[in-house]
């Protein structure tokens, strides 16, 4: 017995070791990416003057990231008076144009060109407004040095006289109320210098029309209070659909947001005309001031009216064009600003 114990012994001590489990190799730690930056030089489009020179700019980094730049070394070119261009004849770069997904190589050159003196365009916007407003109430009125000194004022005997009154008030007040609580303003500033042109436009127009519908030898329509009625009619309709397109437009877009979007129509029956049309409020705009002429039977009215057609279809066209150049799914069907026709 002793002797098998001591082979089963043996035994034990010639089995080999159990190997312990290989441990895990650690992972190699991963090799941060390398961001490749880029120097901006800024030089002055008329001169060729070189400006700045901006090293080390993140490839992420926006046009206006790089105005902001700017202005630090330039404080009186603040980023909204700031234009700049890839090539001197090519257009203005967007403030959301992303640096490395520019035509550039990693040195770029940026031609500068000062905007001059700029306004928010919801200044711009109310001025346009305010001013027809005061100025047809003067009218209206009959102040001193308007008529004759015998008509200071006194009152017209002609209801149509108060009645166009109150429609014109109405689409100015409600004009400026959209800019305060509706509008949402995708383009920041505008140029000092067209707020002369644009006012001085809007203001003198007004002034016109309003010294003949309220002159004190003012004939009234040839249809009477039939005419007259017509045009109320379509101009308080286009009113209404030009306050809904508005609105549609507005719920479009998110605050701050610059993400375009195609407008489609809503539950509201006066956005249907969406399916015809890019731009009903132009077209809206329109027949507010086609009834206010039938209402008025007034000359001044009617060429205010044709020339704001004729502006508001090449804005029309310019916005039709833009739709259908950033969206292929765009409704083929519509027209810029007339179904159809135009």
């Amino acid at each position: 017995m002793d002797v098998l114990a001591l082979e089963a012994k043996k035994a034990d001590a010639v089995e080999p070791e159990k190997k312990a489990a290989p441990r895990p190799k650690p992972k190699a730690p991963k090799k941060a990416k390398r961001i490749v930056y880029f120097e901006v030089e800024i030089v002055d489009l008329k001169t060729k003057e070189k400006l700045l020179l901006l090293d080390k700019v993140e490839p992420t980094a926006t046009v206006l990231d790089i105005k902001a730049l700017f202005h630090k070394s330039y404080p009186k070119w603040y980023p909204a008076r700031q234009s700049l261009r890839l090539d001197p004849k090519a257009k203005c770069l967007r403030d959301e144009d992303i640096l490395q997904t520019l035509p550039v190589g990693t040195t770029a050159s940026f031609y500068f060109s000062d905007l001059g003196p700029q306004l928010t365009w919801g200044t711009v916007f109310l001025a346009e407004c305010a001013g027809p407003l005061i100025i047809y109430l003067m009218f209206y009125f009959r102040l001193p040095f308007i008529y004759s000194p015998k008509y200071d004022f006194t009152s017209s005997k002609h209801w149509i006289v108060h009645l166009a009154c109150i429609c014109h008030s109405f689409h100015y007040i409600k004009r400026i109320l959209e800019t305060l609580f509706v509008h949402r303003i995708s383009h920041g500033t505008m140029p000092l210098r067209n707020i002369f042109k644009n006012c001085g436009y809007y203001w003198s127009t007004a002034a016109w029309m309003a010294y003949y519908i309220n002159h004190p030898l003012y004939t009234t329509p040839y249809y009477g209070q039939q005419q007259v009625n017509a045009g109320l009619y379509i101009f308080l309709f286009c009113q209404i659909g030009n306050f809904s397109i508005h609105v549609a437009l507005r719920n479009l877009k998110t605050p701050g947001s610059k993400t375009k979007k195609i407008p489609y129509p809503t539950k509201n029956p006066f956005t249907w005309i969406f399916w015809l049309v890019s731009c009903p409020n132009y077209t809206y705009e329109v027949g507010s001031w086609i009834g206010f002429t039938v209402m008025t039977q007034c000359v001044p009215v009617a060429f205010f009216t044709l020339v704001a057609f004729i502006q508001m279809t090449v804005w029309a066209k310019g916005k039709h064009r833009s739709y259908l150049k950033e969206f292929r799914d765009y409704p083929t069907l519509r027209s810029s600003i007339l179904p159809f026709i135009l």
